[in-house]
C-alpha cells in the first residue's frame, strides 16, 4: 500500500456511517451481506447507503458482487490488513520496540 491509498481508506472510513457500515462488514466475514440485510441493519435509506457504499468501493475496502438478484457486500480484509501494516511499518520506521505493543494488543483480540 501506497500513502495515496492509505489516505484514500482513511478518508473514506473518516465518517461515521462509513466505519460502522465497515465493522458490520468486518463482522460478517467470509460470507459477507446482501445489500437489503445491510440497509435494515444500518436503519438507513437504500440510496443513503448505495452512496457510503460507493465511497468504501472506491477506496478497495468494500467489494460488491451480484448473486442472482441480489447483491453481497464483502468487507476486503486484505485491504484492511495492508492499511494496518502501512500505518504500522512507517509510524515505527522499522523500530520494532515502538510497534511491539501494538502487535502484542493484537494478538489478545
Amino acid at each position: 500500500m501506497n500513502e495515496e491509498d492509505a489516505l484514500s481508506a482513511l478518508a473514506a472510513l473518516a465518517h461515521p456511517t462509513r466505519l460502522a457500515t465497515f465493522r458490520l462488514l468486518v463482522r460478517h466475514e467470509p460470507q459477507g451481506l446482501v445489500t437489503g440485510q445491510l440497509v435494515e441493519a444500518m436503519g438507513l435509506s437504500q440510496s443513503t447507503l448505495s452512496t457510503h457504499l460507493a465511497v468504501l468501493v472506491k477506496a478497495g475496502l468494500v467489494q460488491s458482487e451480484k448473486s442472482g438478484r441480489n447483491f453481497i457486500q464483502r468487507a476486503q480484509i486484505d485491504r484492511l490488513r495492508a492499511l494496518m501494516l502501512f500505518l504500522a511499518r512507517d509510524c515505527c520506521e522499522g523500530r520494532a520496540d515502538l510497534c511491539e505493543p501494538l502487535f502484542a494488543d493484537l494478538a489478545v483480540c
